[in-house]
């Protein structure tokens, strides 16, 4: 294992957590989700080819494992916890910011998953809408669609929380 790759994980964790904390709306869940990326990240470390995006790769992999966990726990008849025990994520502690966050984090509770998936991977983690649709499998047209149905959804979700 090339100390490259594993500097690279490294360097990825913050951004991988955040997106995790985006998909999975729960701290435990989401740290789970980290656990599991970079655990199949590096038992699949030989198919990851040099000189490609790690990132991109990471992200696919994080994607990838939400999808089946989420199939996964609605066949078992699980639901998601309270969204209030999630709503502290990245919160700096003052009561007006926590409010908008808690607002933030409801709106984005309620999007479909493809319109919240558009939004963190465009909006919150700043990938282009390319390299976005790459990580999603979809055309950038689709990716496109759903970034501006889910920026709407949020602005007017967020005017009703004002």
């Amino acid at each position: 294992m090339s100390n490259a790759f594993e500097q690279g994980i490294l360097a990825l964790l913050p951004r991988l957590r955040r997106f995790a904390a985006g998909l999975a709306r729960h701290p435990a869940q989401a740290d789970d989700l980290c656990q599991m990326t970079i655990e199949r990240a590096l038992r699949s470390r030989q198919q990851w080819q040099e000189g490609t995006r790690l990132d991109s790769w990471m992200y696919r992999i994080m994607r990838n494992i939400w999808i089946d966990e989420t199939r996964a726990s609605a066949r078992r008849g699980q639901t998601f916890v309270d969204e209030e025990q999630g709503l502290g994520v990245g919160a700096s502690g003052g009561q007006e910011e926590r409010a908008e966050l808690l607002d933030v984090n409801r709106a984005m509770a309620r999007l479909p998953d493809e319109q919240r998936e558009a939004v963190l991977l465009v909006m919150v983690e700043g990938w282009s809408y390319k390299e976005a649709a790459a990580i999603v499998g979809c055309p950038v047209g689709t990716l496109n669609s759903r970034l501006v149905r889910g920026r709407d959804a949020l602005l007017a979700m967020l005017g009703e929380a004002a």
